[in-house]
């Protein structure tokens, strides 16, 4: 083989290579479950045969499974594994700081992370504002699902079996006079966060804080951590709407990089 057949090979195969790419980064940005031979030929403007002999490629590899009896192609164990194991190397801690660092620029005041632990959820990180008077967290430590903002930004957003759960196997304890303590007042509360999409603490786990809190959900839907806004209730409690939009849109910017969609 001459040099300029051997350019032309390669570069056969640099483009077999890209369009395969193509047709798997499809099935990861598709909203459906499964897609068929057509639809992957029109959206990618391939032939039909191109799509079929990439298809049987990947199928070789696992990385695209078939259901005989539609027909139609989903993602295979192989692309699911790859997205796991990035997921599983994602620091949320470091991918959420900039995130924080925005937040606590834009409201002036202090932008926590949270993340479940079971039955408690605690702080990993906080990022504070450079105000004289300002809120700083305990990091590490467990609070109750029921009490502050981030608290009920998880729990709110759990299976409704998991949140009857907590109920039944915790008193709803007061942690200050604000903490709500009944348990058909929280459910109505849970509800109304759903609604929504974001929960507010007025002291409710702190004396003279206030905060607004909205759920981080994984590339299963689940919920496992939570991104706050806290400062003292004097000065933050007239700017807590405020602060909601750019609260949501940060916690959706996190999601969305573990893979949720909603």
């Amino acid at each position: 083989m001459n040099a300029q057949a051997e350019i032309e090979s390669q570069s056969r195969s640099i483009a077999s290579v890209e369009r395969a790419m193509d047709v798997l980064l499809l099935f990861g940005r598709s909203t459906r479950a499964d897609l068929g031979v057509t639809e992957i030929a029109t959206e990618l403007d391939l032939t039909k045969a191109a799509v079929h002999r990439i298809l049987t490629a990947l199928r070789s590899r696992e990385l695209i499974a078939l259901d005989p009896v539609t027909r139609r192609y989903s993602l295979g164990h192989a692309a699911i594994a790859l997205g796991r194991a990035y997921l599983a190397r994602t620091d949320l801690r470091a991918m959420a700081g900039p995130e924080l660092r925005g937040l606590s620029a834009r409201t002036e005041e202090t932008a926590t992370l949270s993340v479940r632990r079971g039955d408690t959820r605690l702080y990993v990180d906080q990022v504070v504002p450079a105000q004289e008077l300002r809120m700083e967290v305990s990091l590490g430590i467990p609070y109750p699902l029921h009490a502050g903002s981030a608290s009920k930004a998880i729990l709110a957003f759990l299976r409704e079996e998991e949140i009857e759960g907590y109920m039944v196997r915790h008193k709803l304890r007061a942690l200050t006079a604000r903490t709500i303590t009944d348990p058909d007042k929280l459910r109505a509360e849970l509800a109304a966060i759903r609604r929504r999409g974001y929960a507010t603490s007025l002291g409710e786990r702190q004396e003279g804080a206030v905060s607004a809190a909205a759920p981080i959900f994984d590339h299963d839907g689940l919920v496992i951590a939570a991104v706050s806004v806290t400062g003292p209730g004097a000065r933050f409690k007239p700017h807590l709407q405020e602060a909601a939009q750019p609260l949501l849109e940060a916690a959706a910017r996190l999601s969305a990089r573990l893979g949720h969609r909603p």
